[in-house]
């Protein structure tokens, strides 16, 4: 890592058309706020800067769809995400937001310096047109089917069930979402930046230059140039965004892509007077945290962008991570297979650190994973709770217990001793040059590996068995056992800050430092601690249960929406429908046809007479709970016999798109015997 004074970390901006979930806290948010308090406890001046992108069409698509306007859902959602991050510990030094007077601002005098400089390509060309609704269609206004997988429902920009990148006019059997009809091309001017002038800078700057990103981020900025760049445009036909800040620009805001990244500049401005070092000080080092949707807007698009302006810094790394899915598929939003942070914390309170701590562990660093609710509760209680939490708890429960919380004075070290310690200053090691690469699954991995070098260190010496015989020699153990505690304590706060502040509240510890950490005497002999309580709690199986019924109900929820009519049955005759006589009726008696699991037995009273009818209902409903039911009977359906028994009708019930059966039934009592027309 190049010496830098200072350090200005950005984490790519949720759209602010619904709640943040744990694939976004995978792919973002833990390991930017990781690396962040990592440089904090170092003493490096740094900032984390974050906001809302509240522009684009996934909003205005969402306003139109609930009626509302744009603004009502940035406001609704944006307040949600800030808040959900604050009480999960996303340390940002400012969440701002696109739609405010600063980041107008920014963003129109950004695209009027590269329009002044001649930066940009102004063209017409054909676009997508609603005659009916009268307006340009946006790439999500338009759906169609998929050139590629031949999938319906396809985006004007992307397919979402085989993921390609498409162009609206890509699209088969493209119709607009706004009036269902098909759209005509027609022709509109747009303002371009060509990528195409920046391929010879991009190639070398990223593939020379930079042989030290990540392979999944240098593997797709290569393939993007290799295939050669073209023009990209910066401005969109919208009335929902940034105004396009020149003449002949009516109806035109800057595309969200252009748009969205400048958030990261603005955000800056509205923190600092001077942001300008933190953006164009040479000796300033820019980090872009991303999923790996966006690696071509911040390693190709955002820098062509900054290099036409000429006065910024280029990022210096973009540490990507790939998608997190859920219990073995794709995390959707629409579909609402997801885990939301806001419902998370309101679920397991003051569990923070363990989704923390399970989302670091296995994060998607190089390729997707996954999330599962038996893995989440696996590695909260055979690692938080038995490997962290029991160490730290035997430690400070055992000074209490022989020394009434003060650290003791040690004897001599013998070789274990000696061992133990100095192996503190290498799992400390190894942790940092983890995170200074950005592999974040391996530095969590090593710093618990210090906590199970505490469990092996107590189980070994046994210093509860010792207390009998030399209780010198438990001494010794025991201030060895704090040292690794207090480590430990300082080690943990980029991973689980709630936890480390915890720890450090008990073991009565002042101001840390990362330089503190590794030292092989950290609690001075003397110093007092305070009393004692678990870190970590045990998740129950009921806890996780819970979890998975939500999602299963997730899952029918969608089976349901998705789930068609029948199509229309053949036409029948007006005269063919009068010879239907269906009537109310009451049932008096039920019970179950032996040897069946469907069959009830119905005698029900039709206002002409009591009959008997058998009917397919029994897996929805108890015999008990039908009697006194009015129902609408088809009284003149000629009988049959059903396993021996003779029906004299048919009950009428609707089907829900689940299969569960519903009466059709008077919405309040008649009179047995009232025909239905």
């Amino acid at each position: 890592m190049t010496n830098f004074k200072r350090t200005l970390v950005t984490t790519a901006l949720p759209y602010a058309n619904g709640p943040v979930h744990i694939g976004h806290l995978a792919g973002v948010y833990v390991p930017a706020d990781i690396y962040v308090r990592y440089l904090r406890l170092k003493g490096e001046d740094v900032l984390l800067i974050g906001g809302s992108d509240e522009h684009g069409v996934p909003i205005t698509l969402k306003a139109r769809n609930e009626g509302v306007t744009p603004q009502d859902i940035v406001d609704k959602y944006h307040g949600i995400i800030k808040k959900s991050f604050e009480d999960f510990g996303i340390s940002f030094d400012i969440y701002s937001r696109t739609s405010n007077e600063t980041h107008f601002e920014t963003a129109s005098g950004f695209f009027k310096t590269l329009y002044d400089k001649g930066e940009f390509i102004e063209k017409e060309s054909e676009q997508y047109y609603d005659e009916e609704a009268g307006q340009f269609l946006a790439d999500r206004y338009i759906t169609g089917t998929c050139p590629h997988c031949h999938k319906e429902g396809a985006y004007g920009d992307q397919c979402e069930s085989c993921g390609t990148s498409l162009n609206a006019t890509d699209l088969i059997q493209p119709k607009s979402t706004i009036s269902g009809s098909i759209p005509v091309r027609k022709a509109t001017k747009h303002w371009y930046l060509p990528l195409d002038k920046h391929e010879s800078f991009l190639r070398q700057w990223i593939l020379e230059d930079h042989k030290e990103w990540k392979s999944n981020v240098y593997g797709q900025c290569k393939s993007w140039i290799d295939l050669g760049l073209q023009p990209r445009a910066v401005s969109r036909d919208l009335n929902w965004g940034v105004p396009v800040p020149v003449e002949g620009a009516e109806g035109k805001v800057l595309y969200v892509w252009f748009d969205a990244p400048i958030g990261y500049i603005s955000a800056t401005r509205e923190l600092t007077p001077d942001w300008e070092k933190y953006w164009k000080d040479p000796e300033t080092r820019l980090l872009h945290f991303i999923g790996k949707d966006n690696i071509v807007f911040h390693c190709i698009v955002f820098p062509s962008m900054l290099k036409a302006e000429g006065s910024y810094n280029l990022p210096d790394n973009v540490p990507a991570n790939e998608f997190l899915n859920l219990e073995g598929d794709k995390i959707s939003t629409s579909r609402n297979w997801a885990v939301w942070l806001h419902e998370y914390l309101t679920e397991f309170k003051d569990k923070q650190d363990v989704l923390r701590y399970v989302l670091t562990a296995n994060a998607p660093e190089t390729k997707d994973n996954d999330f599962t609710w038996k893995d989440f509760q696996a590695r909260n209680n055979n690692e938080l709770v038995a490997i962290l939490g029991n160490f730290v708890n035997r430690s400070l429960v055992l000074t209490q217990k022989y020394y009434e919380g003060v650290v003791p004075t040690p004897g001599p070290f013998d070789t274990f001793d000696t061992e133990t310690l100095n192996s503190i200053g290498t799992f400390v090691d190894k942790t940092e040059e983890a995170l200074k690469n950005f592999k974040f699954r391996e530095a969590i991995k090593e710093a618990m590996n210090l906590a199970r070098l505490g469990n092996k260190y107590l189980a070994d010496t046994e210093p509860w068995k010792l207390i009998k015989t030399d209780a010198e020699r438990v001494k010794t153990i025991m201030y060895i056992s704090l040292q690794i505690t207090a480590n430990l304590a300082i080690l943990m706060e980029p991973f689980l800050p709630f936890s480390a502040q915890k720890l450090r509240t008990m073991l009565n510890m002042g101001q840390v430092d990362w330089q503190q950490c590794g030292q092989k005497e950290v609690l001075k002999p003397g110093h007092t601690i305070h009393e004692a309580s678990l870190l970590f709690q045990k998740i129950e199986d009921a806890e996780i249960q819970e979890q998975l019924d939500k999602l299963q109900q997730s899952k029918k929820d969608n089976q349901a929406a998705a789930k068609t009519a029948t199509p229309a049955k053949e036409n029948i005759t007006f005269d063919e429908f009068t010879k239907m006589d269906i009537r109310t009726g009451t049932i008096l008696e039920a019970e179950k046809v032996a040897k069946t699991k469907k069959l009830l037995q119905l005698k029900i009273d039709t206002g002409m007479d009591q009959r008997t009818v058998v009917s397919g209902i029994a897996e929805f409903f108890q015999p008990e709970d039908l009697i006194g039911r009015q129902v609408s009977i088809m009284v003149n359906l000629a009988p049959r016999k059903i396993k021996g028994i003779e029906s004299q009708g048919m009950i009428l019930m609707a089907e829900d798109a689940d299969g569960k059966l519903v009466f059709v039934s008077p919405a309040s009592p008649v009179k047995n015997g009232s025909e239905i027309k």
